[in-house]
């Protein structure tokens, strides 16, 4: 079979968009790095701890300690800090966090620390 030009473009873009979406996906689930974790808890304590309150006990936002997001569960808090809640101050920050950072921070909420 004698491929044409426009049918070998069309394979090539058919690859290569698989390539990106499958290393796209790797990278949402990569485990975070310990440098990446340091500066998720900088973003936990400082970012969210601006509006949820430096200990989070509530502030502008609510309280983030584990009693209070206990029946949230980590899908739904995840996509919360991703695509924040429209209508309130909660900003999306999927620009800035993968599904595995966004993930890792629920861990620590959950724990009640930032570390």
């Amino acid at each position: 079979m004698r491929w044409s030009l426009h049918n070998k473009r069309l394979a090539a873009f058919a690859f290569l968009t698989g390539m990106i979406v499958t290393a796209a996906g790797v990278a949402a689930t990569a485990p975070v790095d310990a440098t990446r974790q340091a500066e998720l808890s900088v973003l936990l304590e400082q970012d969210c701890g601006s509006c949820h309150g430096l200990t989070r006990k509530g502030g502008l936002g609510s309280a983030l300690l584990p009693d209070n997001i206990a029946h949230f569960t980590d899908e739904a808090l995840i996509e919360i800090i991703l695509d924040g809640v429209p209508g309130t101050p909660m900003p999306p920050w999927r620009r800035f966090l993968n599904r595995a950072e966004a993930s890792w921070i629920v861990d620590r909420l959950r724990q009640g620390t930032s570390q």
